[in-house]
């Protein structure tokens, strides 16, 4: 492995986890609690999954995505002690805001939350005209602030580097349509103040195979020493439909719109029955990690066939050395 790779994280001695399964070689593995939230683990939710956890207090929360039985897209927060077993709440964030042309809920979907200064932020597509990127805060996961929406409409994905960069916060989104989005890629921007964003730069674009049709940035990039490690979803179009796997890059500290290493083949692709089967099959979708830094060990969230939340591992360290031997 490459020697002293150095993981900017906290320790998280409480960090869900389990081992490799005997006899296995991946990189990065499931849970065998898979599925950890299903889908009525909240009465009248349809489904919850594309969800983001985060470290709270001595245990975990997060906000969840639960589409209703009226299949209304929303965002829910929950609270666990083990980041396994979670309390959610049964009603959507009720955020409070200054400017009802703002607050005004149509739906919220695929949340991300990312401890930044002094609070958590929330970044999550939002409706307004169309799927855009709403932005908010909370200090305890009661209380949720709603600020101006990052860009116009059309964009999806938007995920908050977790400190700043140049002295501006800094964010990953990816530019989309009104409707499935047959294509994507990944774009970084600067704010001063987390209202006014500029300073656009392109990240990535698809590639070929499993990532041939669009990508888009997965959990709050992590910050080490070989550069900002990335978790990205990226799809495929097979005579079936969308086909979504994960990968990963490292991007330049100091200047993430450039990629040092970007994984060819993919981390973890669709094919256990949770997450071939659901309200929209063959999906994996990333959108948290945890990371216990002294260890090097990393649990990721991840919605499985648009229906449930589940959980897979890594090691940072060997999660690196395989992305710098298989790059493009």
């Amino acid at each position: 492995m490459t020697p002293s790779i150095q993981i900017i994280s906290s320790a998280l001695e409480n960090i869900p986890w389990e081992e490799r399964p005997t006899g296995s070689d991946e990189v990065v593995w499931r849970s065998g609690r898979n599925p950890i939230i299903t889908r009525d683990a909240v009465a009248r939710v349809n489904s919850i999954f594309n969800s983001a956890v985060v470290p709270y207090q001595d245990g975990f929360a997060g906000v969840f995505r639960c589409d209703n039985n009226a299949r209304e897209m929303q965002i829910h927060a929950g609270k666990s002690p083990d980041g396994l077993t979670w309390d959610i709440n049964s009603q959507r964030i009720q955020f409070k805001y200054d400017d009802e042309e703002i607050g005004r809920h149509v739906y919220g979907y695929d949340p991300r939350v990312c401890w930044l200064e002094d609070r958590f932020y929330v970044t999550w597509c939002n409706g307004y005209h169309g799927p855009t990127i709403g932005v908010g805060y909370t200090y305890d996961f009661v209380d949720f602030y709603q600020m101006e929406n990052a860009f116009l409409p059309f964009n999806r994905n938007g995920v908050l580097f977790p400190r700043r960069i140049g002295g501006k916060y800094a964010m990953l989104s990816r530019p989309s349509d009104n409707g499935h989005t047959p294509f994507g890629e990944i774009y970084y921007s600067e704010s001063p103040d987390m209202v006014h964003w500029g300073h656009h730069r392109h990240v990535m674009a698809p590639r070929d195979g499993w990532q041939s049709t669009k990508i888009g940035a997965g959990p709050i990039p992590i910050e080490t020493s070989e550069g900002w490690l990335l978790l990205y979803h990226g799809v495929l179009t097979s005579c079936n439909g969308f086909v979504y796997s994960f990968g990963a890059a490292l991007l330049d500290l100091e200047q993430p719109w450039k990629v040092l290493y970007r994984t060819r083949p993919y981390l973890l692709h669709p094919r256990e029955i949770y997450e071939n089967v659901g309200d929209v099959p063959n999906v994996v979708f990333p959108c948290a990690a945890l990371v216990d830094a002294p260890t090097g060990r990393m649990a990721i969230y991840y919605g499985g066939a648009d229906t449930v939340t589940c959980l897979a591992y890594t090691y940072i360290p060997e999660l690196i050395d395989y992305l710098k031997l298989n790059s493009y």
